[in-house]
């Protein structure tokens, strides 16, 4: 189980990745949350399904529809790319974006269910009290769902650390610059003799996995216990 310089590479890459795409949804993540928990409006049906599609479409679906908005030549790329010089597709940004994406869903379900345990009536305690909205959310709302939104982070964070198809149409297969776990151990399986280090990595990632699964699952205990108590 002593991994190799290119392995530790590929374990590197991913756990940027994944690190990354984790803080980048804890804003969206918790604002979608609370909109699906607290708001009613008018298309609500066709937002909830849009931010779940990830969960339904084939991933390589989802990597080619990143492609047409944020490839080179597609609808929102092409002007990132002329006139601020950003491109995504085929870098590690890109696979930053795939993870993202395919764990967005994850992160918004768990913040909308932490919310909605919240208990409506402490909210309206505060704005009786003269709180506004930003201070209740700040001081009522989020931190009692704080377990919530830690443990869509954790499952965001391990669902990047598993991406593969949608990774594979929009990032690449690029060694040293997209090649995350899964891209690794599938290069692996198509190379002779590559059988050993595609069975570590593969225990890899079962380890972390299973210890972000552990950690979720501790994290909504834990949230169930602190309801108990403080109901």
């Amino acid at each position: 189980m002593v991994l190799t310089s290119e392995e530790w590479q590929v374990l590197g890459l991913s756990a940027r990745v994944a690190t990354i795409c984790a803080a980048s949804l804890l804003v969206p993540g918790v604002f979608f949350g609370w909109l699906l928990a607290r708001t009613q409006f008018r298309g609500k049906a066709l937002v909830d399904a849009i931010l779940h599609a990830p969960l339904v479409l084939p991933p390589v679906v989802t990597g080619y529809l990143l492609l047409v908005v944020l490839g080179r030549r597609g609808i929102a790329g092409a002007w990132l790319l002329k006139h601020f010089g950003i491109s995504f597709a085929f870098t590690w940004k890109a696979a930053v974006v795939a993870s993202a994406i395919m764990a967005l869903p994850l992160m918004v379900r768990a913040v909308c269910l932490a919310i909605e345990l919240v208990d409506r009536r402490l909210e309206d305690a505060a704005r009786t009290l003269g709180a506004g909205f930003f201070r209740t959310f700040v001081t009522i709302t989020l931190p009692l769902a704080l377990p919530g939104v830690a443990t869509g982070l954790v499952l965001a964070f391990a669902r990047s650390l598993g991406e593969f198809g949608a990774t594979m149409i929009f990032a690449g297969n690029i060694a040293g610059e997209t090649r995350t776990l899964p891209l690794a151990v599938y290069t692996l399986l198509q190379v002779p003799g590559g059988e050993a280090s595609a069975m570590r990595l593969v225990v890899l990632s079962l380890v972390l996995a299973l210890g972000a699964l552990v950690l979720s699952e501790v994290l909504t205990r834990r949230m169930r216990r602190f309801r108990e108590t403080s109901a």
